[in-house]
């Protein structure tokens, strides 16, 4: 049996986007399981959710939003640190750009080590990859919410930290006037969860639970296709707790009885499979998932940092 190709190296084809409008001025991209993105506009302003990975791919996502409107771009809003997020900023040319106090120190902290992993694992998203001009660089950040008007009778835009989740710096965008929110990658919607650099046990509970509590009617998750109806939003909720929580229960029984990581991936594996095995990057992003859980549960607090060689190590181990 041959190794399977590194996470998401051997997935080139390109995917189909589609742009919806949600509400008048409220726009999303999907892309049949790649990074989504979002826009909202202000009376006489934009506000763009999420930066895709270059300049070139925001670039061709501008020029789709363009066909609506073309009201400058005031506000970016990056949902947390990733490259895949956020290193194509610069094409928005954006007056502010807002994340979390927390994505900031991420940012310094690990942005060079996740652009280079990033890259390696997605080389499809990674489109001119010579156009990202270095790391992204919020303006302004926040540590609890933060609320944009958006003029007119158009009501406000509310930037929420939920709690640690995906990353310990994931915000949300709520629309409370339309009821539809921008939930990042803390919640996806048929598609698989990437818990590499999570706090699985907050975001199973508490981070999820104030998410759910926001009530939306229509949700934009990282991944995958616009939940609508309150029905479908909760649906996709519940399905990201429910990945998170068997994650749990099947990790934590292996280290119980003395176990080794590659027999928690396996028992993972196998519990999720038939649920999930379908879903986009469940293959790619399931090596990396347990490896994180087992350091948490194991007592390590903080994610250890992704570089190049690490994921490679982890890959061969557990999907190798």
């Amino acid at each position: 049996m041959s190794a399977k190709p590194f996470a998401s190296s051997g997935d080139l084809a390109d995917k189909e986007q589609t742009l919806e409008v949600l509400a008048d001025g409220v726009y999303a991209l999907t892309a049949e399981g790649d990074p989504n993105v979002g826009a909202v506009e202000g009376e006489d302003f934009l506000v763009c959710f999420e930066a895709l990975a270059t300049p070139t791919a925001a670039r061709e996502w501008l020029a789709r939003l363009r066909e609506h409107t073309d009201k400058p771009v005031k506000y970016l809003v990056l949902s947390h640190y990733h490259a895949v997020r956020v290193l194509g900023a610069s094409a928005f040319d954006a007056e502010v750009v807002i994340a979390h106090d927390n994505t900031r120190a991420l940012i310094a902290e690990r942005g060079k080590q996740d652009w280079e992993s990033e890259f390696a694992r997605m080389p499809r998203l990674a489109k001119d990859a010579a156009s990202v001009p270095g790391l992204t660089w919020p303006t302004l950040t926040f540590s609890d919410r933060l609320t944009i008007d958006l003029g007119g009778d158009r009501g406000d835009l509310e930037l929420r930290y939920c709690g640690r989740g995906h990353t310990e710096g994931d915000i949300v965008a709520w629309l409370p006037q339309q009821r539809i929110l921008f939930a990042g990658d803390l919640v996806e919607a048929e598609a698989a969860l990437y818990t590499g650099d999570a706090f699985h046990r907050e975001w199973a509970t508490s981070t999820l639970d104030a998410v759910r509590a926001l009530s939306a009617e229509a949700l934009v998750g990282g991944r995958g296709a616009v939940s609508r109806g309150t029905d479908a939003v909760h649906a996709a909720i519940d399905q990201t707790r429910h990945f998170l929580e068997v994650m749990i229960q099947e990790v934590g029984a292996v280290q119980q009885r003395g176990g080794t990581l590659k027999e928690a991936f396996e028992a993972t594996h196998a519990a999720l499979v038939g649920t999930y095995g379908r879903w986009p990057i469940f293959e790619h992003c399931l090596p990396f998932d347990v490896a994180r859980l087992w350091d948490e549960l194991s007592g390590v607090e903080r994610p250890v940092i992704w570089t190049a060689e690490r994921d490679r190590g982890v890959w061969d181990l557990l999907q190798g």
